[in-house]
């Protein structure tokens, strides 16, 4: 196989098609929640993660587990806490078994941002997609992702 080989030079364009609607989604969301909530999608994000805790087995997650989920490096979702935290939209407490551990819940205030956002990240993520779907290349991606179904 080379560079040039038809078979990579379509997966490319494939990969690049994805990288696009994935950046216009995001962008198309991130606008709605600033304006509307002053939230960025990652802060949407971390605080949907968060919201889903549970005190039952393993409800908790660990930081690794919230920057897996989230997408970001494990510093990088350590900032993004303590950011909402110093909004007070989350608090952080030591695990009650492990002293070592620390978990992070969303606050009432959270909670009430979150529920707020939510129908706003939905909506703009309909906007997204149905723009985005009017686009040729980006159709078959856009009905990819109305018909892949994802356990929440």
């Amino acid at each position: 196989m080379t560079a040039t080989d038809p078979a990579l030079t379509a997966l490319a364009s494939s990969w690049s098609a994805l990288s696009l609607l994935h950046g216009r989604i995001e962008a198309h969301i991130e606008r709605a929640l600033q304006a509307g909530h002053d939230l960025s999608v990652r802060e949407y994000s971390l605080l949907d993660v968060l919201s889903r805790q549970h005190d039952g087995e393993g409800g908790h997650l660990q930081m690794k587990q919230v920057a897996d989920a989230v997408v970001l490096s494990q510093s990088a979702t350590t900032r993004l806490v303590t950011r909402l935290e110093d909004r007070g939209l989350l608090t952080r407490y030591l695990c009650p078994t492990d002293r070592r551990g620390i978990y992070t819940n969303v606050t009432e205030a959270g909670l009430g941002l979150l529920e707020r956002a939510r129908p706003t990240n939905e909506a703009a993520l309909r906007e997204a997609l149905d723009e985005a779907a009017r686009s040729p290349e980006l159709a078959p991606l856009v009905e990819a992702v109305e018909t892949l179904r994802v356990p929440a």
